[in-house]
């Protein structure tokens, strides 16, 4: 059986810190794939945030998530503290990918718990339509 397995950027513009919270957990003890999901939502809202923009506001216009992989690599736990690197990357005329690398530490090393990457579409939603990726917004997410 063939397995996911991205091709991640050589650099990272933008880093954040996100504990791994309670309600993360799952039942075999450990974070949900469900929550990965969650988490990198956190991630993506403060990488916008920091490109002065947010999901509903990309210079007037919204975005959303055509698709999402998944490579999973190391097991978390309640009250490890995740560093989530944020990439934008394979930009085309009305749609981009984002790319996330999550790490913690563990006995005095840094580890890969996972790496993700989600399509993104510029939408036009009072229009309901997908719309033009703005220069300026195209421009925030080259650097």
């Amino acid at each position: 059986m063939s397995r996911v397995k991205l091709i991640m950027p050589e650099t990272f513009s933008f880093t954040v810190q996100i504990p791994v919270r309670i309600t993360d957990i799952n039942y075999g003890g450990h974070v949900g794939n469900d929550a990965i999901l969650s988490l990198i939502h956190e991630a993506r809202l403060q990488y916008l945030q920091h490109l002065g923009y947010t999901e509903l506001n990309l210079q007037g216009l919204g975005l959303l998530m055509s698709d999402a992989a998944i490579e999973f690599k190391h097991e978390l736990f309640y009250g490890n503290n995740l560093s989530i690197a944020v990439a934008a990357a394979d930009i085309s005329r009305s749609s981009f990918n984002l790319y996330y690398k999550m790490e913690t530490a563990k006995d005095d090393k840094v580890v890969v718990v996972a790496l993700v990457k989600t399509g993104m579409i510029c939408y036009d939603y009072a229009a309901k339509k997908v719309a033009t990726i703005p220069d300026e917004v195209r421009k925030s997410l080259s650097r």
